[in-house]
């Protein structure tokens, strides 16, 4: 290892441990460092074997003077030993663990770190901590604050801890100091390379704090500072296509004046948002966020038909190719009567004959295809943003010269996440619903009421109503496993609760024809019932659907319960979300019943963040995607702090070689880029 880099990539460090070590978000040596303790063990009370408090956690250090293994009546082993410090004698048992034996040896000096039990004439510690000692050697498993990580199958906080103290003492030169001397005094922060050491092995319970802080802060400080870049770098240079607002200002209101609903205040400021930056002379690069329902798609029509009066293409990409159908049908019926020409592309219905003779082109990514050409590409409409990678977000952008680009999303994003993660995007958010759209009535439904509700259920189907039911992730993501879940508890709906129904299942490891094929039939009332995994999460529009069922509602974030909930509630009548949980915890009861009085998105991912933290604030508990290691988007005044310190510095840059570097690369934030 010595003569590895702290880039190095795991693969070749630790190549036996390299799939294990990925489920940590372990992928190159540095990141041994980023990955901090959870807690810490106090093993630090050094004593002799006869000052040592019955009752008292300390550490031992002492010669084993015999070790063997023991056989209980019921042919299980224990392994016994016993450690003399020159003051008495130490009883060590351990359980079950006969490897002991072979690695401990009679001789041997050990540091054994546990619960002093026992009398003041027989002492002992039961199943200890423990390690050898080598001359000059220092104890990093006992005899201090001890780290506790984050774990998986075969890769425990023992090993872990050797990992990362040798890589502290073998590559300590390659930890550098980005930040300039000035910031780190007017910040008071500690070191950087004091941090690294003391987040990992503090001789206090401060100390680690004082070093977990600046760590916390270099991590915002560099995702704020990468949007400041990307920002600036989207602005930089750049002419966006001029939409003349005012020049059709009697269209725009014509186009208001024929829709059969009044827009809400929110829809109206965000259109309004979104029209200065069209009618800047530069390049927009703007999120709309909403709830399903909440009205993104007229938000995006407006601009759209504002970018067809302006003499400009357009184009709207979705994730799926039933949520392109549902933007085309919403953006044909309200445009088309405009004299607006709207092409469907996906990968079964290929409508475009002239590639380039359309106004608006919807479709999933086929409209990435090579075959189609854009005469002058001046918008560019992504739905559910997140579903898709940068290199497809780049490709349809560079089908035109700097086109403005709309993001939109229905994933409940807080404003401390939105701060953070979309510092290079301006944001538009809509908070209300429009009106005569009906609250989904939302209850928690306790065991004792299961069968009841089973029986509430049947009634809504034979008056007519369709029903999902949501079964949760097993795993960290949707696997066979999860599947075979949703299976079992398909099979057991159809044969015991709901015989005379009929049902259809939809997961994630289906084919994307099969999906669609199923949701169709669903749409056309041929089932009754689609059990599905959270995959119906986004992009499905039953207006007969009015029962939404959730299951292991304890493993979702509120913000993924809300956006299932919002499955349903898309026609005229009332609509119901049943929440079915198996928790005794009083916390995840009042997390739950919240729902039943919630409706706003960004109030419930809020509400997340307060119980669950940033790693949890999408879809399940395991399936959240941890957005930041090291800090917390509830750390509002770091992430002001850092957003302050990143827009000063920003227009200083080039002064700090290492830090423009470091940047460049997109790495961690402490390994030299040397």
């Amino acid at each position: 290892m010595k003569t590895m880099r702290l880039t190095t990539p795991i693969t070749i460090s630790h190549k036996a441990y390299a799939k294990r070590l990925e489920k940590l978000g372990i992928v190159t040596l540095q990141d041994f460092l980023l990955h901090l303790p959870h807690r810490y063990d106090d093993f630090s009370i050094v004593t002799t074997i006869a000052a040592s408090p019955i009752g008292t956690v300390v550490t031992v250090q002492g010669r084993i003077m015999a070790i063997k293994n023991v056989y209980t009546r019921n042919h299980k082993k224990i392994q016994q030993a016993e450690v003399d410090d020159g003051t008495g004698i130490l009883e060590i048992v351990w359980f079950n663990q006969p490897f002991i034996i072979k690695t401990l040896k009679v001789g041997d000096v050990i540091s054994v770190g546990g619960r002093i039990e026992g009398n003041m004439i027989r002492k002992k510690i039961i199943s200890p901590v423990y390690e050898l000692l080598h001359q000059n050697s220092e104890p990093i498993h006992t005899g201090r604050l001890v780290p506790v990580y984050p774990e998986t199958a075969g890769v425990s906080s023992k090993w872990l801890r050797r990992q990362i103290y040798r890589l502290l003492t073998e590559s300590s030169q390659e930890l550098v100091d980005f930040l300039p001397e000035g910031m780190q005094k007017e910040l008071q922060y500690m070191q950087l390379p004091a941090a690294i050491r003391y987040v990992h092995f503090p001789e206090n319970l401060d100390q680690a704090q004082k070093a977990k802080e600046r760590l916390a802060f270099d991590e915002v400080f560099f995702v704020q500072l990468s949007a400041i870049q990307r920002r600036n770098e989207w602005r930089k240079d750049k002419t966006g296509f001029l939409f003349e607002e005012e020049k059709f200002s009697k269209a725009m209101n014509d186009l208001k004046k024929s829709l059969p609903f009044s827009l809400t205040k929110s829809q109206q400021r965000a259109i309004e948002e979104i029209f200065v930056n069209v009618s800047s002379g530069k390049p927009m690069n703007r999120l709309l966020e909403g709830d399903v329902g909440s009205g993104k798609t007229i938000v995006a029509a407006f601009v759209i038909y504002l970018s067809f009066l302006s003499g400009y293409q357009s184009v709207l990409m979705a994730p799926t190719e039933i949520l392109a159908q549902q933007h085309f049908a919403t953006i044909k019926k309200f445009l088309e009567p405009q004299g607006m020409k709207i092409v469907l592309q996906t990968g079964s219905k290929k409508n475009i004959k002239n590639e380039s003779i359309f106004d608006i082109l919807i479709g999933t990514h086929a409209v990435l295809s090579e075959n189609i050409k854009f005469n002058k590409l001046g918008l560019v409409v992504i739905d559910e943003q997140q579903r898709f990678g940068v290199e497809q977000r780049s490709i349809i952008r560079q089908k035109g010269k700097n086109p403005h680009l709309l993001t939109m999303t229905a994933t409940p994003i807080p404003r401390t996440v939105a701060l953070t993660l979309y510092g290079d995007l301006d944001v538009s958010y809509l908070d209300e619903m429009p009106k005569g759209r009906k609250e989904i009535k939302t209850w928690l439904v306790p065991a004792t009421k299961r069968s009841g509700a089973y029986q509430w259920i049947a009634k809504r189907i034979h008056d007519g109503d369709q029903v999902f039911i949501i079964c949760p992730f097993i795993e960290e993501s949707e696997s066979m496993t999860t599947v075979k879940a949703a299976t079992k508890e398909f099979e057991r709906l159809q044969r015991d609760i709901f015989p005379t129904f009929r049902l259809a299942m939809l997961h994630g490891k289906m084919k994307a024809k099969e999906k669609d094929t199923i949701l169709e039939t669903f749409r056309s009332h041929e089932y009754d019932i689609l059990i599905a995994t959270p995959v119906v999460e986004v992009g499905i529009d039953i207006p007969n659907a009015t029962v939404m069922v959730i299951e292991g509602a304890e493993r979702f974030g509120l913000a993924g319960l809300h956006q299932l909930r919002g499955r349903v509630g898309r026609g005229e009548k009332q609509s119901f979300c049943l929440l079915f949980a198996q928790t005794k915890s009083p916390q995840t009861f009042v997390r739950l019943k919240a729902l039943e009085t919630l409706h706003i998105g960004a109030t419930l991912a809020e509400m997340d963040l307060k119980f669950r933290g940033s790693g949890e604030l999408y879809g399940t508990q395991q399936h959240g995607k941890q957005w930041l290691k090291i800090a917390s988007f509830s750390e509002t005044a770091l992430i002001e702090k850092a957003k302050q310190a990143a827009n000063k510095l920003f227009p200083h840059l080039r002064e700090y070689p290492l830090l423009s570097k470091k940047l460049v690369q997109q790495s961690k934030q402490f390994i030299s880029p040397d």
